[in-house]
């Protein structure tokens, strides 16, 4: 059998004409195309660029809804009463503003959402201002010699478990501001 390439570059056996029948069924049936192992096993469909890139373009987004002041200001009021609508009480806030229920229904969740987040930068200040007093009454108390442990006792106040909440226990600041003021 003979060998050669065809256009698409897999290789192609021929029939050999000593060693092979003679008859043209023969031949056909002898004549297979095998690809090479070396190459590409579909040249053909070989891709160029991103696979996404031959789908059909997903639909345009709708464009951001722009709501009128007196919109937002209605919608901010109810909100400060009540965080959650029922459907009935939706669809006419929506029919009172000329808006759509699915626009009233977007804007509450959106701004719950906007809530959640202020509230919970809200407590993790207050959180951090309350850790900041304490600190600062504790050092207060260090400096005043408040929680100092007593001369009979050997060991340092470090070493205690818990020696700054005991440096604590006797600061009273309200006591000394109330008899200042005396």
């Amino acid at each position: 059998m003979q060998s050669s390439t065809n256009r698409n570059g897999a290789e192609m056996y021929l029939p050999s004409p000593t060693t092979e029948p003679a008859n043209a069924a023969a031949a056909a049936l002898a004549f297979v195309a095998r690809p090479r192992l070396d190459r590409d096993p579909f040249p053909i469909a070989r891709r160029i660029g991103h696979p996404y890139q031959n789908r059909t373009p997903p639909k345009r987004k709708k464009p951001r809804t722009s709501f009128t002041r007196i919109q937002v200001a209605e919608l901010e009021k109810r909100f400060h009463k009540q965080k959650y609508l029922a459907s009935a009480e939706r669809a006419a806030l929506a029919r009172g503003l000329k808006m759509t229920d699915a626009q009233v229904k977007t804007w509450f969740q959106n701004r719950r959402t906007k809530w959640r987040r202020q509230t919970a930068e809200e407590r993790e200040a207050e959180r951090q201002a309350a850790n900041r007093l304490m600190l600062s009454l504790q050092a207060e108390a260090l400096s005043k010699g408040f929680g100092q442990p007593p001369p009979s006792t050997a060991a340092p106040s470090s070493a205690t478990p818990g020696a700054p909440l005991a440096a604590l226990h006797g600061l009273q600041p309200w006591a000394e501001a109330h008899t200042a003021g005396c």
